[in-house]
């Protein structure tokens, strides 16, 4: 699947780059960054594949109240980059200065390496890394996803059923798919479609297919979720979008939905404008 490709219109924000590979902890014990100016460390190492990094972007004149995007880049499970995601930054740095963002890489799957559990795990671990190190960054525990595609799928999984200390304050998802037990996937003979069921298992149990759904894994206490579809989209058929929202409208958990009816896997134009707008809003509203 290809990553979602978005060009922002907005101007990009000016900040201090730091670049480095590794970062100290607060189990170093040094004193926290100076917090009056911004902050860029690029490629942090979070684990020993050469994939298991991410950039970080820190606000000028933060403070322990300063909340956190994630961002998680698409590709199908077995492609893309956190570079994909750099006009999303862009567009956060400058429209929504005051919030640290994390753009992050995870390992990529092939044949030998399905993507459940291993994203998810390494998702874990960019936020347990964030969390060890929060005082040293000196930033909240408090988090917003904003993911693309498979990213997408990535972020409102982890956010619905392994954010177990409830750190997650909202999640967004950009043509992000939610139910692989999906008629539309599982009757479907399109070729890009049972690709997508094949980095999954298309044999998988049902059971399996629940499991790895964030459709299946949503309960009442899910973080507000934002959606956005496009209803001619050759990958993600609409029903995974509006099935999203009934279960979340089911749930009484906060959502907004929007589907653009003529846009597939990805939009520029007045359409992209509408979509900056509401995931503004939506930011800074719930996170």
């Amino acid at each position: 699947m290809n990553h979602l490709k978005l060009v922002f219109i907005f101007l990009l924000s000016f900040s201090i780059v730091t670049s480095c590979s590794s970062e100290p902890s607060d189990d170093d014990g040094l004193a926290p960054l100076n917090t009056t100016e911004s902050y860029e460390a690029l490629n942090i190492s979070y684990g020993n594949d050469d994939d298991q990094v991410f950039d970080l972007y820190l606000p000028a004149n933060r403070t322990t109240d300063t909340k956190t995007i994630v961002l998680v880049h698409g590709g199908g499970w077995t492609s893309g980059d956190k570079g994909d995601m750099n006009e999303i930054k862009n567009f956060i740095k400058d429209q929504m200065p005051n919030y640290a963002v994390i753009n992050i890489n995870y390992r990529l799957a092939d044949e030998n390496n399905p993507p459940y559990p291993m994203q998810i795990n390494d998702i874990t671990s960019v936020i347990n890394y964030l969390k060890t190190n929060q005082s040293y960054y000196t930033v909240s525990d408090n988090l917003g996803f904003v993911g693309a595609s498979a990213g997408a799928h990535l972020s409102l999984l982890w956010s619905y059923a392994f954010d177990t200390e409830n750190k997650v304050d909202m999640v967004a998802s950009i043509v992000g798919p939610t139910n692989f037990t999906d008629p539309a996937y599982l009757n479907n003979t399109n070729l890009e479609l049972q690709e997508i069921l094949d980095s999954y298992g298309i044999n998988a149990s049902t059971d399996f297919l629940e499991e790895v759904s964030p459709y299946h894994r949503a309960t009442s206490s899910s973080p507000p979720t934002i959606l956005f579809y496009g209803g001619e989209d050759p990958l993600i058929p609409t029903t995974q979008g509006t099935a999203m929202r009934d279960k979340l409208e089911e749930l009484n958990v906060t959502h907004q939905f929007t589907l653009y009816p003529n846009e597939g896997h990805g939009w520029d134009g007045l359409n992209l404008l509408d979509t900056t707008i509401k995931l503004k809003t939506f930011i800074e509203t719930h996170l």
